[in-house]
């Protein structure tokens, strides 16, 4: 008895947060990230993922008015979930949204990833109707590359929704983080297959400056 009790604690000490879908220690963080340091409003607001997490976006985006929320193994509809406490507070002149390599590999379908992104939409342009949602497509991943097929349906359903809304742009990275052979180029990627190297973030950052004018 002991011992399964012992195997359970285990267990659940070792689940991520991603099966309970509880940010709430992240959100807290935030509000002690604000209330140390006050954002700028009327900033540029990264949201989503880890890959959102590890980028330094003040590096790669000297003298613009950054802010990064994301908390690294969220899912789309997590970002649904916690809009009022990761956008109203910030009230930003640009939102950029990463997300989706968590969402493929929980099995969510296309549809779905696109759905919840439509929602974000909506909630952001009924409250704030001239912010610019900048929505990037999921990267192709080697760890990840069993569900490829997927990732691209889903890229293409996020691109047809996006040319048709306003103040809503896709910026497209899966295309430049594949070399010659159609494979995800290795030096994108740490040793994981799933997180990204400087060399990555220098691209992202090219790709997406365009856009943050």
């Amino acid at each position: 008895m002991r011992a399964l009790l012992l195997a359970l604690l285990l267990l659940f000490a070792g689940a991520p947060a991603l099966a309970q879908g509880n940010w709430d220690g992240d959100m807290a963080k935030f509000d002690a990230l604000d209330a140390r340091t006050p954002p700028p409003q009327n900033g540029i607001l990264f949201l989503g993922s880890s890959s959102i997490v590890l980028w330094d976006v003040a590096k790669s985006f000297p003298g613009l008015p950054v802010i990064n929320r994301g908390f690294g193994g969220s899912l789309y509809e997590d970002l649904v979930t916690y809009f009022d406490r990761i956008v109203p507070p910030y009230r930003p002149r640009i939102v950029v949204l990463y997300s989706g390599d968590n969402d493929t590999s929980m099995n969510r379908r296309p549809a779905e990833i696109a759905g919840a992104i439509r929602t974000f939409e909506q909630r952001l342009h009924a409250l704030l109707p001239d912010t610019k949602l900048i929505v990037m497509s999921i990267k192709p991943s080697p760890a990840r590359w069993n569900v490829v097929g997927p990732v691209r349906q889903t890229n293409e359903l996020i691109r047809a929704w996006a040319a048709e809304r306003t103040n809503t742009a896709f910026v497209d990275v899966f295309p430049a983080m594949l070399g010659a052979d159609g494979m995800p180029r290795p030096e994108l990627y740490i040793a994981d297959g799933l997180h990204l190297t400087p060399v990555a973030y220098v691209l992202w950052t090219e790709l997406l400056r365009p856009h943050l004018q």
